[in-house]
């Protein structure tokens, strides 16, 4: 090989030094960023379903749809307190910053209780798809953000995320079992 061949491989080995800032390291700055954000995004959507359960409840035809609402809400309230250890890990004071994709969610859910029959299983019914439509995002936005943490290297924050994630999952499926086992069978006699 010749000295010029030599050096020209040689060349393509070497890495380049451009001067710029390392990529990899304005990436995680940048996603850093996005990470807080979105917690911010999260936190205000737990603390508007601790507004917002309590009307489901309310609202519920069925005791165990009732019960399942109040059982959530006592959940959703430490799913709060929960994210305020995220932001304290973080480094950051708690700071909610407005979600719109659970203000949508919950305004639907407040015009689903307008728009049936009180005391009705239809109600119920609509309860239970605007409260799994809640969960639904709260399970993409658990698992994305828990994700996320790992890849920035926030294991103790992502080990908090599952654990707010696996009951999201819970949530959801105790909606269903409801809706499958009485609501909607109820609600098509009616």
């Amino acid at each position: 090989m010749s000295k010029t061949t030599q050096q020209s491989s040689n060349a393509k080995k070497a890495p380049q030094v451009t001067g710029k800032a390392n990529p990899a390291k304005a990436n995680d700055s940048r996603l850093e960023e996005f990470f807080h954000d979105e917690i911010k995004d999260i936190y205000w959507a737990e603390k508007k379903l601790v507004q917002t359960l309590p009307k489901m409840a309310k609202a519920a035809t069925s005791e165990n749809l009732r019960n399942a609402f109040t059982a959530h809400l006592a959940q959703t309230k430490e799913h709060v307190t929960r994210l305020e250890k995220v932001f304290e890990l973080l480094g950051h004071k708690p700071q909610a910053k407005k979600c719109d994709a659970m203000k949508g969610i919950t305004e639907e859910g407040a015009s689903i209780i307008e728009d049936t029959e009180d005391g009705t299983a239809t109600r119920d019914v609509a309860l239970i798809l605007a409260g799994q439509k809640a969960e639904h995002y709260e399970i993409a936005t658990y698992g994305g953000l828990a994700q996320i943490a790992k890849t920035l290297g926030h294991k103790d924050v992502a080990s908090i995320l599952e654990t707010t994630l696996r009951e999201e999952k819970i949530t959801d499926q105790t909606l269903t079992a409801l809706a499958e086992k009485s609501v909607n069978r109820d609600a098509s006699a009616e």
